[in-house]
């Protein structure tokens, strides 16, 4: 029988084959030689091989060997960043799905934070949206299990389940004094990643949920349905709030939309082919019409990458509050046909070379989401209201104390699309006035960038 050392190495060899052997089919370029890769500590070495054989011949429960190897890797991946992860074949499969648009679950982007899943945000007209989810939301418990202790994919995996089946959750959410519990039914989740429509008669609003593959395309079929000739559209909106990002390519194509050319995003790594720079083609979409993007705590990765782009090439102005903040890039890595990692591979940074990393996109004009009460006096009149007034001479309409109602609905249903909208008429009416009055008055001499227009 293998003494404890030749077994312990045995597993060694066996792990360390076994992990080049699933790297094969993402071969590095300018990768270490052989050489500098062999180089491996030999008494740490020694001092897994015996956890591992301890472990193996001791513990209460008998756990196969590929069992333990597969932990030994995901405990690898727990200590690196939040974003890196082991996916074996379930977690694989939805990582493929989720890029299609189309999961099973509740609809929820997820993260860790000091042991409990943290909520980056609910997705759009999913259950956990319509039952209240709300950014920022820490869940302690599931149903009856803690989740302290949990693997990030182990609690993912606890909130799927088939279409149809309940589950709740216990939250913890900043501002209320003891902990929330939300019930949820599961469904089949199939995310529309963008929605438009028209706001106010000329202004576009373009919603998107999320980066998935065909989200550029889909911008632009919305935009040209919306600017099919039947509206005068002087402005977009395009929000990106608890936009959890998605596929990077689709950030830079939907930015590109917008842009005459320029630079995107560009990324670094330890890599040489981690270094990329992304640049815009020529032609704007929209003409470059005034565009605000709208951002929150929920806008993360690949929703940040536009924002800054946008901002950083005074294409749009920002407003909301500040973005999530993650700034790191996740190369998936296929180690066998249905098991792979997610790992942090680079960084990326806005053309300015701002780094989003743990900082986000700060916008231009902070807003935050409030719900907004009219202040009116107890009795208001008007001239209309008086008995004998003069009538408008030119025939105009006229308004009483009674017809003369704020729009206090859309403040209250969304301030941020409100004031975006206001914004975007502000930039609107200015640019128009200079078109108006160009010719007769000279502009304004501008004596940096920092004086040009956002719009």
């Amino acid at each position: 029988m293998p003494s404890l050392l030749q077994q312990g190495f045995a597993a060694c060899f066996f792990l360390v084959s076994a992990v080049a052997v699933w790297a094969e089919p993402q071969p590095e370029p300018n990768a270490p030689d052989n050489d500098t890769v062999s180089v491996l500590p030999l008494e740490d070495l020694r001092v897994f091989t015996k956890a591992f054989d301890h472990i193996r011949n001791s513990y209460i429960d008998e756990i196969d060997d590929r069992t333990l190897l597969e932990y030994a890797i995901r405990g690898m991946m727990e200590q690196l960043d939040p974003h890196s992860s082991f996916l074996d074949a379930s977690t694989y499969d939805d990582l493929q799905v989720n890029t299609t648009g189309e999961f099973g679950g509740l609809g929820i982007e997820v993260g860790t934070e000091d042991g409990f899943i943290k909520v980056v945000s609910p997705i759009d007209d999913t259950p956990a949206a319509r039952g209240g989810v709300e950014a920022g939301d820490l869940i302690i418990k599931l149903d009856e299990t803690p989740v302290k202790g949990l693997a990030l994919d182990e609690a993912v995996e606890k909130m799927r389940g088939k279409k149809g089946t309940a589950i709740t959750l216990t939250i913890v959410r900043e501002g209320e004094e003891k902990p929330l519990e939300i019930t949820l039914v599961r469904d089949i989740i199939k995310v529309r990643s963008v929605r438009a429509e028209l706001e106010d008669d000329h202004y576009a609003y373009v919603r998107i949920a999320q980066f998935q593959v065909n989200t550029a395309d889909d911008v632009r079929a919305a935009y040209a349905k919306l600017a099919d000739g039947k509206h005068d559209i002087r402005g977009l909106v395009l929000d990106l709030r608890n936009n959890p990002g998605g596929v990077l390519q689709a950030a830079v194509e939907t930015t590109d939309l917008f842009l005459s050319g320029g630079l995107v995003v560009y990324t670094e790594g330890r890599l040489p082919d981690s270094n990329v720079r992304y640049e815009a083609n020529p032609g704007d979409m929209s003409d470059g019409m005034p565009i605000v993007v709208l951002i929150n705590d929920g806008s993360a990765s690949a929703s940040e990458i536009v924002a800054g782009a946008l901002q950083d090439q005074r294409r749009a102005l920002v407003i909301g509050t500040r973005s999530f903040g993650k700034g790191s890039v996740q190369s998936v890595i296929p180690i066998t046909n249905d098991r792979a990692v997610k790992l942090t591979t680079a960084l990326y940074y806005t053309p300015n070379g701002r780094s989003i990393q743990a900082q986000g996109i700060e916008p231009d004009i902070l807003v935050e989401r409030v719900r907004v009460t009219a202040v009116r006096p107890r009795l208001s009149v008007k001239e209309a209201d008086l008995s004998r007034h003069l009538k408008n001479t030119k025939g105009g309409d006229e308004v009483t104390a009674k017809d003369d109602v704020s729009e206090t609905e859309l403040h209250n249903q969304d301030s941020q699309l409100y004031e975006a909208l206001n914004i975007l008429k502000s930039l609107t009416l200015f640019k128009e006035s200079q078109q108006k009055h160009g010719a007769s008055q000279p502009a304004p001499a501008q004596s940096s960038p920092s004086q040009a227009s956002a719009g």
